[in-house]
C-alpha cells in the first residue's frame, strides 16, 4: 500500500507528538483499523532514527574539521594561545 502524504503527516505527528488531540484520537483509531499502519509508524521511526545519526556524524565531521584548522594551522596560532590559556590558568 502506498503511504498517503496525510498518513506521513499524521505519523509525523504522533512521532514527534505534536498532532492536535482530535488528529492522535484519529490516529489510534486508524491504528485499530489498519495494522500495516503500526508497521509504518515503526519504519518511519526507524528513518527519523537513521537521518539523526548522519546528522550528527556529519555535525561531528564538521566541528572537527573546524578544531583542526584552529589548533592545527599556523595562522591560527595566537587564537589557539589564547585558547589554551584559559586551561591554564590556576
Amino acid at each position: 500500500m502506498r503511504t498517503s502524504l496525510n498518513e506521513i503527516k499524521l505519523i509525523d505527528g504522533r512521532i514527534f507528538n505534536t498532532n492536535p488531540p482530535e488528529d492522535a484520537l484519529l490516529f489510534d483509531a486508524m491504528l485499530l483499523i489498519n495494522p500495516e499502519l503500526g508497521q509504518q509508524l515503526v519504519w518511519q521511526q526507524k528513518a527519523h532514527a537513521v537521518v539523526k545519526q548522519y546528522s550528527r556524524k556529519k555535525l561531528k565531521a564538521e566541528i572537527e574539521a573546524v578544531h583542526q584548522q584552529l589548533f592545527h594551522k599556523p595562522q591560527h596560532s595566537g587564537f589557539r594561545r589564547r585558547i589554551l590559556s584559559l586551561f591554564n590558568k590556576k
